[in-house]
């Protein structure tokens, strides 16, 4: 295992200082999603000035639809419909892409919905979930990007933060066609290496054309599993890493690698099970989400993965 990406947050980066857990595996995410040109500016130089030579990676947003504009939290109940208004979202066209009968997906496939009617007044939605929708959450539905902008302002914006800063890595959030890697790449400035996401079906189903645009990969098993399935993760996951260390492209995995220690001081051996297996596949990388972003146990969490790269790499058994 080459590289760690470490999402920084609440926690690692503000909470816990990055000097207790920095070695030269370590990447730090900054994800675009969540907060303002202002904020990522500032979470660019706050890495920089606790590691001078941190590896740093802005991850766009992407042409994601997310909530916005929810000041407090909209109470879902099964069998009942509730109205978002075009406000309510980061891309106020989403309207335009829908027609009643459609299914949604929010806050990672938590939430299921029904869209009832959608129009410039608002969207009905029939929620099939019990809980509470609040801000900056994705709202996916399947089968409608292709007449969607591949980057969005905020990505533009990131672009050229990043090209300023001069940062190490750019990833490029629901790429679909190699069109949407050759429109990103020309905006990026060519010291800055593209990681490009797999986490679309269109981008599976394009692989063999994409591959040869970039030297890294990142495989994202959440957003991924909004377009396929859960349960066609495992298979899916298995094929996109075959194929791109044919293509001698490095792979990045993402998604509940730790899921466990986001609140406990251990993983469970399920995920550790399921650690060493993506260790030994050849990866290039593991990314860490929530667990370093707002985990509690961030040094633990690092800790084992250290621990399991050296078990990997040694392959010792001690009975």
């Amino acid at each position: 295992m080459k590289k760690y990406i470490l999402t920084v947050g609440p926690a690692l980066g503000t909470e816990v200082p990055l000097k207790e857990v920095h070695n030269e595996k370590n990447i730090y995410r900054i994800n675009g999603a969540h907060g303002s040109i202002e904020d990522i500016e500032r979470m660019i130089q706050n890495i920089r000035s606790q590691i001078p030579e941190s590896e740093i990676l802005l991850d766009l947003p992407g042409n994601k639809v997310r909530t916005a504009n929810i000041k407090e939290g909209i109470q879902l109940e099964k069998g009942k419909t509730f109205t978002l208004s075009c406000d309510h979202f980061n891309y106020r066209d989403f309207y335009r892409h829908l027609k009643p009968g459609m299914t949604a997906w929010a806050n990672d496939s938590i939430f299921e919905f029904e869209v009832v009617s959608a129009d410039e007044n608002g969207i009905v939605f029939l929620s099939k979930s019990d809980g509470v929708l609040i801000n900056n959450k994705g709202v996916h539905v399947r089968g409608i990007h292709k007449d969607i902008p591949f980057l969005f302002e905020k990505d533009r914006q990131l672009i050229d933060l990043a090209n300023r800063y001069k940062l190490d890595y750019v990833g490029l959030s629901f790429v679909r066609f190699p069109e949407n890697v050759k429109e990103a790449a020309a905006l990026i400035g060519s010291g800055t290496k593209i990681i490009s996401k797999i986490e679309t079906i269109d981008a599976v189903e394009h692989l063999k054309e994409i591959l040869p645009l970039v030297k890294y990969i990142l495989v994202d098993r959440g957003d991924l599993s909004t377009d396929i399935g859960i349960a066609k993760i495992p298979r899916f996951q298995k094929y996109i890493i075959e194929k791109a260390l044919y293509a001698n492209v490095k792979v990045f995995l993402a998604t509940q690698v730790l899921k466990n220690m986001e609140t406990k001081p251990i993983p469970t051996i399920g995920e550790i099970e399921a650690l060493y297996e993506i260790m030994k596949s050849g990866v290039y990388g593991v990314q860490m989400s929530e667990e370093t972003a707002v985990g509690r146990y961030v040094p633990e969490c690092v800790a084992m993965l250290n621990e399991m790269s050296q078990e990997v790499e040694s392959e010792t058994i001690q009975l």
